[in-house]
């Protein structure tokens, strides 16, 4: 099976994560710009350039400059194939990157070199601490004044526990930001600005090349000898191997907007960064060589087309190669599935594909068969782990504001509640539908979304809780005497799953102690 291994050592899958703001979907559109998968680069948020950013293609996305939804895209660089996975960094949107962090192979961290390390950015890390996943560090806009780079190598080390090793280094920032240092390869590169093609290089032998001192200046060029000195004095030696057990990050600077570092970044990214990887199931673990294809669905996405009401799941290829009309069996219900049209993407745009590889991200429709972290196989019984689900934090009341469009309002609380963005809870006392939500700009995007993309109308009211949390329990008795006392606060979830939906600690502490024979619960997997 050479040509299988061949195909699976030419994939590069990895996910761009940061702080809100940081500049996460302006690499990805740069990263695409190299790829020569666009031709012209769009921006989030931009008065002159009239082109939206490609990931964020929703338009409420559009409209408010962020993202909120993962978006995948695929693309050839040289001989590699590269998949990226660009994710919201608004906590709210948290849920949906974790998800990601499970199908990609490695991860490249954004960090805006006036803010340094932001909150977001410590959590997505213990993210990829608990899988060993390899990092990369990318310090964007260094057109901006912002702080010492040698600053913000101590920071990154003491707050992400990582060590790092510049691979390439600026000269200056901010006004007097001349331009970038290739330590890797050796090479200068001058910084013009421009924000949508890229810029030259000179090339050198070695830092002390009289070259250097024409291009940028000898006072420049005596104070980067001096700053290269002292990284090779102070930091490691860059090696492949510490780099791939997640251990050691290499740190690569530019800006983004300007189109400038990112290539030195992709050129050593596709050397350095791992191919896809063995993923561990409940079973065994399943190395990507192995000749019988096996996947994972990691994220739903509802109306990527407005006009069909599609639903969408994505399938991570974690084993063997994936063909079009073959029959797979789903693991969960059991039965045996054909898909005719599985899609490769481009944010929003999609083609048919007739057969994908390990590292590959497949779209399949869904018309209600799928759920967050199925699994399809030939025929063998695996489970894959680690799909996080949450507890909700914040809670609200649902209400039809039109009578005549209750049906559409149905349809898309179905299916937006499939996507994993929030979570449905009928209350038992009153029949009521409660939302329960991560963070407050859900609620705005799902009112958005209901609007529309299935022109239904709701309104939210508050409602006061605490927490949700999945109760169970072998004696039965005991179950009943509990639903029967706390009928008020009784919920079901899409399950059908019994669900306390508790107002205040003190509550839950005092319903913990009068009922020890039942067991809570405050995720839904259990």
């Amino acid at each position: 099976m050479s040509t299988l291994s061949q195909e699976i050592e030419r994939r590069r899958t990895f996910a761009i994560i940061s702080h809100p703001d940081a500049g996460k979907t302006t690499l990805t559109e740069k990263l695409l710009l190299f790829g020569g998968a666009i031709h012209i680069a769009g921006a989030v948020k931009s008065n002159k350039i009239k082109k939206t950013a490609t990931s964020d293609w929703m338009e409420i996305e559009k409209q408010r400059g962020i993202s909120v939804a993962t978006s995948v895209m695929g693309f050839n660089y040289g001989d590699y194939k590269i998949n990226i996975l660009d994710t919201p960094g608004h906590q709210d949107f948290a849920e949906d990157t974790y998800r990601t962090l499970t199908a990609v192979d490695s991860v490249i961290i954004v960090v805006d070199v006036a803010k340094g390390v932001e909150q977001q950015t410590r959590k997505l890390m213990e993210v990829c601490r608990m899988r060993n996943t390899p990092v990369i560090i990318f310090v964007n806009k260094l057109d901006r004044e912002g702080r010492d780079p040698f600053e913000i190598l101590d920071e990154l080390e003491s707050e992400l526990k990582i060590a790092v090793r510049p691979l390439s280094w600026p000269i200056g920032i901010g006004a007097k930001f001349k331009g970038v240092y290739n330590i890797y390869e050796n090479t200068l590169d001058l910084f013009t600005p421009d924000k949508q093609k890229v810029s030259e290089r000179v090339e050198i032998d070695d830092v002390n090349d009289a070259r250097v001192d024409a291009a940028i200046g000898e006072a420049e060029a005596t104070h980067l000898r001096d700053d290269l000195e002292l990284i090779g004095g102070v930091y490691p030696e860059f090696e492949v191997e510490q780099y791939l057990q997640g251990r050691l990050a290499p740190v690569f600077f530019g800006s983004a907007l300007n189109t400038f570092g990112v290539k030195e970044l992709l050129d050593c990214f596709v050397k350095i960064a791992p191919s896809p990887r063995p993923v561990t199931a409940e079973e065994r673990t399943i190395n990507p060589e192995e000749e019988k294809f096996s996947g994972f669905v990691f994220k739903i996405h509802a109306n990527m087309d407005p006009n069909h009401r599609s639903c969408i799941a994505f399938v991570k290829v974690c084993s063997g190669r994936f063909e079009r009309n073959a029959p797979y069996k789903q693991i969960r219900s059991g039965k045996v599935m054909k898909f005719s049209a599985p899609t490769a993407f481009m944010a929003q745009k999609k083609s048919i594909v007739d057969e994908a590889f390990p590292g590959d991200i497949v779209g399949l429709p869904d018309t209600g068969n799928f759920k967050i972290g199925d699994t399809l196989t030939e025929g063998e019984d695996l489970h894959f782990k680690g799909l996080p689900s949450f507890s909700p934090e914040m809670f609200k009341y649902i209400e039809n504001t039109d009578p005549m469009k209750s049906k559409q309002l149905e349809k898309g609380i179905q299916q937006l509640m499939d996507e994993g963005v929030a979570q449905l809870f009928v209350n038992q006392f009153n029949g009521r539908k409660i939302i329960g939500t991560v963070g407050q700009l859900q609620f705005e995007v799902i009112q958005y979304r209901l609007l529309h993309e299935y022109g239904a109308q709701c309104r939210w009211e508050p409602l006061s809780l605490y927490k949700a949390c999945w109760i169970e329990s072998d004696d039965q008795a005991a179950l009943e005497a509990f639903k029967k006392r706390k009928h008020q606060f009784m919920a079901t979830d899409r399950e059908g799953r019994d669900v306390f939906m508790a107002d205040s600690n003190y509550v839950l502490q005092m319903a913990q102690n009068d009922f020890p024979a039942i067991r809570f619960h405050f995720t839904s997997e259990f």
